[in-house]
C-alpha cells in the first residue's frame, strides 16, 4: 500500500479571495479609500468568482443541481449590482468549502494499477531443451514454461513434469498450499513454493485468471454508483426554497439589492462547510484507531451500510493452517510419534512442516536433530531420529516408503486413511508406529464480540463467501453463526453475489484480505481490507483499510462513520435553520448584502465548531 498523503491541499481560489479582502481593508492606509478599495474588490471578484460561477453553470447544464447553485447566483448578483465585498465573502466561503471537500474526498483508488504491478512480468519458456526468458505477454497457448521456486505462475496451464506445492491463497482463499503433480491445473498468480516444475500454458497471460481479476476490478470501479453526498441531499429542497424567498422579496420591494441580500444570507455554507469538516474529523478519528478511511464517500458509506459480507480465510479465520488433531494407530504413543515427525520436519521449509514443529513444541515434546534427511519436493521427507528411520508426508508417499521397509505398517496406514477427508499428513517409522495429522484453519477467537457489535448497529444480514471448499466454509459459518454462505467461489462469483445483494436494495460492507476479494471490495458500497494479511492490491482496492489485524475494528469504523454523519446533519440542520431566519430579515429589507454576508460568516463559525466534534470520541448515533 502506498504511503498516504495527509498534507492539506493549498487551494489558490480561497487564498486569492482572502488576499483581495485583506488588501481592500488595508487600502485606506496608503490610498483614498472608496474608489481603489471597490475596484480592488471587484477585480478580486472577477478573478475568483467568475470561474466558480462558470463551473457551477456547466454542472447545471449537465443536470447537476447541488449545494453551490445559490452561491453561484449570489456571486453573479454581486457582480451585476456592484457589491464586490459581499461577493468576495461568498467566494471565500464557497472555495474554502471546496478545498475542505477535496481534502476529505482525497484521491481515487489506484487498485487497477496496483493489481497490474503485481501481475507476472516474465516467464521461462522451454524450447528444444533450452530455457529462454520472455515477457509474460508473449506466452502462447501450448508453450512449455519452467516455474522455479518462489516464482509466480505466469499463465493458466497444466503441469507437465515435476512436483511442488503452490500457494493459491491470493486467488482462491485456500490457506494451505496445494500439491502439484503431473496433470494438475494451475492458475496464473499462484506462487510456487518448493521444487521447480514445467507446465504447458493453456491461455495467454492477458486471458488468464489474474488478468480477469484485473478486468473485474476495473469494471467494478467504473460501474459503481457514487453515493449521493449528504450536502446535496439537503440542497434538493433548500435551493428551491431560497429562490421562492428571492421571488417574494422582489415582488414586495422590486429591489434587486434586497434579493441579493437574501441570496447572500441563503448561501448554503452550512452545506458547503459542515459536511466536509465533520467528515475530515471522522477520518482523523478513525486514523487514530488504525482505521484508514481512504475518502469522504467511504465514511458516508460506512454510516449507511446495513449488510455485511465476509471472506473466510484470513478474515474470519487465522489464515494459517494449524494442527486440528493427531490420531495414532497400532497403540503408538501419540506424543512420541509427533516428536519424531517434528524432528524430521525441522529440516524442511514447507509451511506444514513448520506447523507440525510448532504443535510438537506446544505439547511439550523434546525435539532432537534428525540425520540423513532427504526431501522429495511436494511429497514428503525422510530421516533418522535417534537411529530410527522416520517418514512424513502425503498418504501415497508414506505408504510407498513403508511398503519398502515396514509392510505391516503400510497396511495399517491404508486402514487409517480410509474415509479421511481434508488436509492431512502421515507419519511412519521403522518401529511400526503410524499416525495421521489433520490440519485446519482456526476461527479467530475475537469474532463473537464483533458480530454482536455489528448486530447492535443494525447489520443483521451476514454472509460468508469464500473460494475455499464448500465443506470448510460450512464448518466456519456454523462456528461463527452465519447462516448464509457459499464456497468454491471464484473472484467473479464473489463480485457477482455482492452485486446481486446490492441490486436487492441493500448497502453492503465487504470485508476481505486476498487478491480474489479485490473485485468484491470494489463492487460493495464499502470495501474493508485487513492490511495485516493482504496489503498491497487488496488495500488499494478497498475503501477502508485496517492497519491492525483486528476485525473488531470493523464495527468501530461503522460507529465512527455514523457519528460523523450525525454531527454533519446536525450542523447542517442548525445552520440552515439560522439561514432561514436571516433570509426572512433580508427579504424584509432589514439586512444589506454585506451585513448578510457577515451574519452568514458567524453562522459558518458556529456550524464548523460543532462539526469539529466528529474528530473526538463519543457515542455514535444510529
Amino acid at each position: 500500500m502506498r504511503k498516504a498523503d495527509l498534507s492539506f491541499p493549498i487551494s489558490p481560489p480561497p487564498l486569492i479571495a482572502l488576499a483581495f479582502l485583506v488588501a481592500g481593508f488595508a487600502t485606506p492606509l496608503v490610498l483614498p479609500a472608496d474608489p481603489w478599495r471597490d475596484r480592488g474588490w471587484m477585480l478580486g471578484l472577477l478573478i475568483t468568482g467568475v470561474p466558480v460561477a462558470w463551473r457551477t453553470l456547466r454542472g447545471m447544464l449537465r443536470g447537476e443541481f447541488a449545494a453551490d447553485v445559490v452561491a453561484m447566483l449570489a456571486i453573479v448578483g454581486a457582480l451585476l449590482l456592484g457589491q464586490p465585498l459581499a461577493g468576495l465573502v461568498v467566494v471565500l466561503m464557497q472555495t474554502g468549502g471546496e478545498a475542505l471537500d477535496a481534502y476529505a474526498v482525497a484521491r481515487a483508488s489506484n487498485a487497477v494499477a496496483a493489481l497490474e504491478a503485481d501481475a507476472p512480468r516474465t516467464a521461462h519458456r522451454v524450447r528444444e531443451g533450452r530455457v529462454e526468458d520472455i515477457d509474460a505477454g508473449l506466452i502462447e497457448p501450448g508453450d512449455s514454461l519452467l516455474i522455479r521456486p518462489g516464482e509466480l505462475v505466469p499463465a493458466d496451464g497444466v503441469v507437465l513434469d515435476g512436483t511442488s506445492h503452490v500457494d493459491t491463497s491470493r486467488l482462491t482463499g485456500e490457506p494451505v498450499p496445494v500439491r502439484t503433480a503431473v496433470g494438475a491445473r494451475l492458475l496464473s498468480g499462484s506462487v510456487n513454493q518448493e521444487g521447480a516444475f514445467t507446465m504447458r500454458a493453456e491461455r495467454r497471460s492477458q486471458e488468464s485468471q489474474y488478468a480477469r481479476i484485473v478486468d473485474l476490478v476495473r469494471s467494478a470501479q467504473a460501474s459503481k454508483s457514487p453515493l449521493q453526498r449528504t450536502a446535496d441531499v439537503w440542497a434538493v429542497w433548500f435551493t428551491p426554497l431560497t429562490l421562492v424567498a428571492c421571488l417574494v422579496a422582489w415582488l414586495v420591494s422590486h429591489d434587486w439589492t434586497r434579493v441579493l441580500a437574501v441570496l447572500v444570507v441563503a448561501t448554503p455554507c452550512p452545506l458547503i462547510l459542515a459536511a466536509p469538516v465533520a467528515i475530515i474529523g471522522g477520518i482523523n478519528r478513525a486514523a487514530r484507531r488504525a482505521i484508514i478511511v481512504r475518502h469522504g464517500a467511504a465514511l458516508e458509506g460506512l454510516s449507511r451500510v446495513d449488510t455485511a459480507v465476509f471472506d473466510k480465510t484470513g478474515t474470519l479465520t487465522v489464515g494459517k493452517p494449524q494442527v486440528a488433531r493427531v490420531i495414532a494407530g497400532n497403540g503408538s504413543d501419540l506424543r512420541s510419534v509427533l516428536a519424531k515427525a517434528a524432528a524430521v520436519e525441522q529440516g524442511s521449509g514447507h509451511l506444514l512442516a513448520r506447523v507440525i514443529v510448532a504443535e510438537a513444541e506446544a505439547r511439550g515434546a523434546t525435539l532432537v536433530m534428525a540425520t540423513s534427511l532427504h526431501e522429495t519436493p511436494g511429497r514428503g521427507v525422510t530421516g533418522e531420529v535417534a537411529g530410527e528411520w522416520v517418514v512424513v508426508g502425503s498418504p501415497d508417499f508414506v505408504r510407498e516408503r513403508l511398503l519398502e521397509r515396514v509392510p505391516a505398517a503400510a497396511g495399517l496406514l491404508t486402514t487409517m486413511d480410509s474415509g479421511a477427508t481434508g488436509l492431512r499428513a502421515y507419519v511412519g517409522t521403522a518401529g511400526g508406529d503410524v499416525a495421521r495429522i489433520e490440519f485446519a484453519d482456526q476461527v479467530r477467537p475475537e469474532l463473537a464480540p464483533m458480530f454482536e457489535a455489528l448486530r447492535a448497529l443494525g447489520l443483521r444480514d451476514l454472509y460468508l463467501f469464500s473460494g475455499d471448499r464448500e465443506d470448510n466454509v460450512r464448518a466456519i459459518a456454523q462456528a461463527v453463526g452465519i447462516s448464509q454462505f457459499a464456497g468454491d467461489l471464484t473472484a467473479q462469483d464473489k463480485a457477482a453475489r455482492v452485486s446481486a445483494i446490492e441490486k436487492g436494495g441493500r448497502r453492503v460492507l465487504m470485508v476481505g484480505d486476498g487478491t480474489n476479494d479485490a473485485p468484491s471490495l470494489s463492487t460493495a458500497t464499502v470495501g474493508v481490507a485487513l492490511a495485516g494479511h493482504g496489503g498491497g492490491v487488496v488495500a488499494e482496492a478497498a475503501d477502508v483499510v485496517l492497519l491492525v489485524d483486528d476485525p473488531g475494528r470493523i464495527p468501530e469504523a461503522v460507529a465512527i462513520g455514523r457519528r460523523a454523519l450525525y454531527i454533519a446533519r446536525q450542523s447542517i440542520g442548525v445552520g440552515l435553520g439560522l439561514s432561514l431566519v436571516g433570509m426572512g430579515f433580508a427579504a424584509a429589507g432589514m439586512l444589506t448584502p454585506v451585513a448578510g454576508a457577515l451574519i452568514q460568516e458567524a453562522i459558518d463559525v458556529a456550524v464548523i465548531l460543532n462539526a469539529l466534534r466528529a474528530s473526538s470520541g463519543g457515542r455514535a448515533s444510529t
